[in-house]
């Protein structure tokens, strides 16, 4: 959860942001076990964590609830029981110091999380925005706030999902995007040669499907009856993360190239790879991209995004602001 003011800024730019109090109560410990998250457990520990959640916040604001102008929460996509216990905590919040509710979308929330960034002030629409994640890839053209055209997308598997199956594969623990990251920085890129589905397509298009394949080959034709050495096991890593960089790259400068958009904001929980964030600073200065990365904290779902995006919204009345009845939306694509 958190509480984030925005500040008017020259006219026609968008306003600067600032994160008055936050707090962030991770749950993959708990959900470690189970190699992924349980809807069940998440949405309890939901239950019991978002009262004390929110009075930290408060407090480290240093402000009162009637201090608040609005609240913001996710309406969706996601799991059905968490989106609840969020909404009804919002809206309960809301009521009871009369102010009105904003539901965001979880993906736009993470799309507009790198303008949180001070540099991104003069940033100008229309951009694109590679927003790649466990459950999501996919390249949208954002023309105004709340204005978004897909793309492209994921045709089967996500690449967090490659990142997440390749480290159980291996025996590195989830979530596997930062487990294979590590790993990968001890390994040889060039040992193992992965595919890279749809790169040279001219499709705007990603599959990971079959990537996730080859490394269950590799790993059965190597493993035998016995574990693989750590540094086979650092080479797998570091051929896996080769492989889905160069398709994310590969994919971002197509998309620049057909649009002729000289501005890309990267967002999501796999923008926090080292390895993308350095191929992508690197077109940057050979092609005069401007390119966005959201500050490492806010690549991982958090509250500050949904808050940023529900202020922009309430900033710029795009809206929408709900009041009385909610919903929430498991399944709900970003261009709508």
């Amino acid at each position: 959860m958190a509480i984030v003011r925005l500040t008017p800024n020259s006219e026609g730019l968008l306003p600067t942001g600032e994160i008055l109090g936050q707090a962030l109560h991770s749950q993959v410990a708990m959900h470690a076990d189970y190699g992924g998250v349980v809807p069940e457990l998440a949405s309890r520990d939901h239950i019991r964590r978002l009262p004390g959640l929110a009075q930290a916040v408060l407090n480290e604001a240093r402000l009162r609830w009637s201090d608040l102008d609005a609240i913001a929460y996710t309406e969706g996509p996601g799991l059905a029981g968490a989106l609840l216990v969020g909404a009804s905590t919002a809206h309960g919040l809301a009521a009871a110091i009369d102010r009105p509710t904003l539901g965001v979308h979880h993906l736009e929330g993470h799309l507009l999380s790198p303008l949180l960034d001070p540099n991104a002030a003069a940033l100008t629409f229309p951009f694109l925005a590679l927003l790649v994640s466990g459950g999501h890839t996919q390249i949208m053209e954002v023309r105004a706030l709340g204005d978004y055209a897909l793309l492209g997308e994921t045709i089967d598997d996500a690449a967090g999902e490659a990142f997440d199956k390749s480290a159980q594969l291996l025996g590195l623990g989830y979530p596997g995007g930062p487990a294979i990251s590590q790993w990968a920085a001890r390994g040889d890129p060039k040992r193992f040669e992965f595919p890279r589905p749809l790169m040279k397509r001219t499709t705007l298009d990603f599959s990971f499907a079959g990537l996730k394949t080859a490394v269950l080959t590799q790993v059965k034709k190597l493993q035998g009856p016995s574990e693989l050495d750590h540094q086979t096991k650092a080479d797998i890593a570091a051929s896996v993360q080769a492989a889905i960089v160069d398709v994310l790259v590969a994919k971002c400068q197509r998309a620049l190239n057909q649009t002729k958009i000289p501005r890309l904001v990267i967002a999501g929980g796999v923008s926090a790879n080292q390895e993308l964030r350095s191929k992508l600073y690197r077109l940057e200065k050979t092609d005069g991209i401007e390119i966005l990365f959201p500050a490492p904290a806010l690549c991982t779902d958090n509250g500050v995004m949904i808050a940023w995006a529900g202020g922009l919204r309430l900033f710029s009345g795009a809206g929408p602001v709900n009041a009385g009845t909610f919903r929430v939306k498991p399944r709900w694509p970003l261009s709508e």
